[in-house]
């Protein structure tokens, strides 16, 4: 029996909430095989001192190739010099049509990804949600910290304009009521690793919706161009992330309606650009995420622990992207972004000894360093493509008591108050005026 649409994404909610639960039968991932939340640690107030912890496949190995296991920069052969200014601390620029990585500096360093995990967000929940249920604001949604488009209590909101307000301004507030229209937040956690774990971003775990940041909550610069890769594929994906401005309707007898901008600056800057993500807190400093299409080449770029000046960290893209669209064409690559099929193949863990997967590079000492993003242990991604991003049905309690308690860190976290606005039209804050 053919589902309608609707219908399709009532189960889909029905799915993401069943997946805090259950899921096929299988092998449960060994404790300390993955990366996860730590709700005994404080809210990170700064980033890492040193290099942050470096990812890697379930099986050890370097996911898109050994060379992509440097903390340093990498290149591809035949590149032009790389451009001045440049100070992320993690980057990757990448054709996405192709998959070949053009160049990187500390791909799978796993740094907390702030506001850009609402493209994971999106990636998701875009399909399984009913983009036309209307969605009522809650006190909850009105005390959501940091960046927030100015959802308020009794307001009426579809679920389309709520994936505009994550994306274009950046609204924990609108990520808070998603999540509850997808089954709330330990559902939709589970979803989103479960989504990050079949894309191959093995270095990502989700611990807020927002990205709001949690201990143990990281992305990487690999990670997020696999799923900014995804995202422009989908086309009503896309049609969010180039959205250039919306309307948020007030409510009768209290707040007044206005208008949200797109805090992309590329999308008016820079020809060719499908969408981007921006993203700040303190612990992550400045990241984004964007792809662009010019004359049939389209690649992604990412930059995680950026800093706005002396060059603004979107100025530090463009400049990435210039120096991509400037390398050849057939020059290759110095890694390659994987396909969900071949990270599924990268999901069995290697088998007990002292020697690392000789596909995996050897870390530098700087590797070794932090004390955090994440420790290992607690929730789970996914073991296989298709699995649960937990655990096997028979631990199902308690993965449910791991998400549970990350909502609980995740409501508790220390953030900087944004107080609910009133009955005059007002522009909440968003990422832009340096708030989460």
């Amino acid at each position: 029996m053919r589902l309608s649409l609707p219908l399709r994404r009532r189960a889909g909610v029905l799915l993401v909430a069943g997946a805090v639960l259950l899921g096929p039968a299988g092998p449960a991932v060994a404790q300390g095989a993955a990366p996860a939340v730590d709700l005994s640690a404080p809210t990170p107030t700064a980033p890492v001192a040193g290099a942050p912890p470096q990812g890697a496949a379930p099986d050890g190995s370097t996911v898109g190739g050994a060379a992509l296991g440097t903390r340093d920069l990498v290149t591809v052969p035949g590149a032009p010099p790389l451009p001045e200014g440049i100070d992320a601390r993690g980057w990757l620029v990448a054709d996405a049509g192709t998959g070949q990585v053009l160049g990187a500096r500390d791909p799978h360093g796993r740094y907390y990804p702030a506001s850009t995990l609402k493209t994971l967000t999106l990636l998701t929940l875009g399909p399984v949600l009913d983009h036309g249920q209307v969605v009522e604001g809650t006190a909850e949604d009105e005390a959501v910290e940091g960046s927030r488009v100015g959802l308020v209590r009794g307001g009426q909101y579809p679920v389309d304009l709520l994936f505009r307000a994550l994306v274009m301004q950046s609204g924990n507030d609108a990520a808070n009521a998603l999540a509850r229209t997808a089954g709330g937040v330990p559902a939709t956690l589970a979803a989103m690793n479960r989504t990050a774990a079949e894309l191959g971003a093995f270095d990502t775990v989700a611990g807020t919706p927002s990205g709001l940041d949690v201990a143990g909550q990281s992305s990487s610069p690999y990670d997020l161009a696999l799923i900014m890769r995804r995202l422009v594929e989908d086309p009503y994906a896309r049609d969010v992330l180039q959205t250039r401005v919306a309307d948020i309707p007030g409510v009768p007898g209290g707040a007044l309606g206005y208008q949200i901008q797109n805090q992309d600056t590329l999308l008016a800057d820079y020809p060719g650009t499908l969408g981007g993500k921006t993203g700040f807190t303190d612990a992550a400093r400045h990241t984004f995420v964007a792809a662009v299409e010019r004359d049939g080449r389209r690649l992604v770029v990412s930059l995680m622990q950026a800093e706005r000046r002396p060059v603004h960290e979107l100025e530090q893209a463009e400049r990435l992207l210039d120096w991509g669209f400037a390398t050849p064409a057939g020059a290759g690559g110095v890694g390659r972004l994987v396909d969900p099929a071949e990270a599924a193949r990268l999901t069995t863990p290697p088998p007990p000894g002292p020697s690392p997967s000789p596909a995996r590079a050897a870390p530098t000492p700087a590797a070794a360093a932090p004390t955090a993003p994440p420790p290992v242990g607690g929730a789970q991604v996914a073991t296989r493509a298709g699995e649960s991003p937990l655990v096997p049905a028979g631990l199902a309690v308690g993965a449910l008591a791991v998400v549970a308690a990350t909502l609980v860190g995740w409501r508790r976290a220390r953030r900087q108050s944004v107080p609910a606005p009133g009955g005059a039209v007002r522009r909440p804050p968003t990422d832009a005026d340096g708030l989460r």
